[in-house]
């Protein structure tokens, strides 16, 4: 297998190489950050997350006020806590990806886990 190939300055280098005695050991390519890479299946939890709890609380709230018949209101604070512990993660995932995607300074897609 070949040594992966970089370029530098219209220098071709190889993965190892000499460094040039004229120099003070650095180069510019290691200071160089990379490419954010977006979470992609983790933002997709998030907003299923988000989605799915903001539905569940809005359906406890409505049978809480009477709005949706209460023929099942034993069902209802179970409805608002599930929906609450869905809400509060997937609300703060997606807070943090759309700060990241806007590119507010302090948020970045790193702050998110990967299931990588």
């Amino acid at each position: 297998m070949m040594p992966a190939r970089y370029s530098v300055n219209g220098e071709s280098l190889s993965k190892y190489h000499r460094l040039k005695k004229d120099t003070d050991g650095f180069i510019d390519l290691q200071f160089e950050r990379p490419p954010p890479k977006v979470p992609k299946k983790a933002i997709a939890l998030a907003v299923a997350l988000f989605t799915v709890g903001s539905t569940l609380i809005i359906i406890g709230a409505l049978l809480l006020t009477g709005y949706i018949s209460a023929e099942y209101s034993d069902r209802t604070w179970p409805l608002l806590i599930i929906g609450s512990l869905m809400f509060i993660p997937g609300a703060y995932h997606v807070r943090i990806a759309y700060y990241a995607f806007k590119g507010y300074e302090g948020y970045s897609y790193d702050d998110i886990p990967e299931f990588d």
